[in-house]
């Protein structure tokens, strides 16, 4: 998968809107990981992945009114049960001009692991205002949190959770030499997007091909 640009980080930093875009101007095909998660995370469960099992028994209320540090650590070894069946579908890719896949699944010590360069993988996380704010405007908001006794409650657990998320994927990418943006809201979408860009090397690069998808 040479060329493959991978765009990890944490929820609300703007990763599915820079990789939209640089899949329309390069011609890259988009993978992006959250829309097959119910899928990894079934499989994971028939796999007795314990992860899996528990996102798939627990209830609204089982969730999210869990301590947030709890949640955090569960969603980290979440990603490592199912990053088997994100790469599993990257393998089935065959795009003439490359992938640009994002997702919070892209830890950078999986990244690391799995031999991912630095030129390769670049993290994007949200500031806390910055995150709060764009969630709170999502519609889908309280349907996620349906079920829970105190919705408030809830939804601060959430922001924490994903809070300590983006603070150890930015501590991961320090370890590991790779880039990590934080998103403060100060930057545009061209800035976001001019950044990553040039981070993978796209700027000068003008792709045209094909895309196939194996069965």
């Amino acid at each position: 998968m040479i060329n493959t640009y991978y765009i990890g980080g944490s929820p609300c930093a703007g990763k599915s809107t820079a990789a939209e875009i640089l899949s329309e101007k390069y011609n890259l095909y988009y993978f992006k990981v959250d829309d097959f998660l119910d899928g990894y995370t079934k499989s994971g469960a028939l796999k007795g992945y314990p992860i899996c099992k528990k996102n798939i028994e627990l209830n609204a209320e089982q969730i999210w009114m869990r301590e947030p540090s709890l949640q955090c650590a569960e969603e980290f070894e979440f990603y490592k049960e199912i990053f088997e069946y994100v790469l599993a579908d990257l393998q089935k890719i065959r795009c003439e001009n490359g992938i640009i896949t994002e997702g919070a699944a892209y830890i950078p010590n999986l990244m690391k692991q799995i031999g991912i360069p630095g030129s390769r993988y670049i993290s994007i996380t949200p500031e806390k205002e910055f995150q709060i704010s764009h969630f709170q405007k999502r519609a889908f908001v309280p349907f996620i949190l349906e079920g829970c006794s105190d919705k408030e409650k809830a939804f601060c657990n959430w922001m924490e959770r994903d809070v300590l998320f983006a603070g150890e994927v930015q501590k991961q990418c320090c370890e590991n030499n790779y880039i990590s943006i934080i998103n403060d809201g100060s930057m545009g979408v061209d800035e976001l997007v001019n950044r990553v860009a040039a981070h993978f090397g796209l700027a000068d690069i003008l792709f045209e091909g094909t895309v196939q998808i194996d069965e």
